[in-house]
């Protein structure tokens, strides 16, 4: 099988496990052939995605060539984070949301979607995951600083901080493959949106 550079421009990304297998980041497949030439990949699962090509042994003239598989687990020292709270970004929040806003229920795009903060931080409220929603641009207005009570509003599901697997899933700008996310949704939360 030959690839062209177009298609390993479209290769998905592959998904990063520490050797206890929970997962830890997606690499691309030039991070994964290093971790494999370095040695560090220590078991897979999932089918190869992607066989890459190389020169001939000096040792023989055997051609090499790397399967690099979907979901690969490595050895080595990982550092945990502190708090086990993903980053807050708004991709990753749109993409929990569904794209929807929390308030009216319209879909929307990205760029016609906005944070809001249930509680405002001028309120106290604090900007993170269990306190924020999207929201369309009319309905973040029409709410403003205000306590959901006090303008009438009610939301449509409640926010909710997602683990590292979901993050992962969230934050995937590529395709995921069906292997990687059959292995994600094993460790959703119970209250992921994503299980759907």
């Amino acid at each position: 099988m030959t690839a062209t550079l177009d298609a390993f421009a479209r290769a998905p990304k592959i998904l990063r496990l520490n050797l206890a297998g929970r997962p830890l980041e997606w690499v691309t497949w030039q991070e994964a052939v290093c971790l494999y030439a370095r040695d560090i990949v220590q078991w897979t699962l999932g089918a190869p995605v992607l066989r890459i090509r190389g020169g001939h042994s000096r040792l023989d003239g055997s051609p090499s060539a790397v399967d690099i598989h979907a979901i690969i687990a490595c050895q080595g020292r990982v550092v945990e984070p502190a708090r086990n709270i993903p980053p807050l970004t708004n991709q990753a929040l749109f993409v929990r949301d569904g794209n929807t806003c929390l308030y009216c229920g319209q879909h929307h795009r990205d760029g016609e979607l906005t944070r809001d903060h249930v509680v405002p931080t001028s309120r106290g409220g604090c900007d993170a995951w269990d306190n924020v929603v999207a929201a369309c641009r009319r309905c973040n207005h029409l709410k403003g600083n205000r306590l959901l009570q006090e303008c009438g509003f009610e939301l449509l599901a409640l926010p909710y901080t997602p683990n590292l697997s979901e993050y992962l899933a969230l934050t995937n700008t590529g395709r995921i493959l069906g292997d990687q996310m059959d292995f994600l949704k094993k460790t959703f939360s119970a209250n992921s949106r994503l299980r759907h």
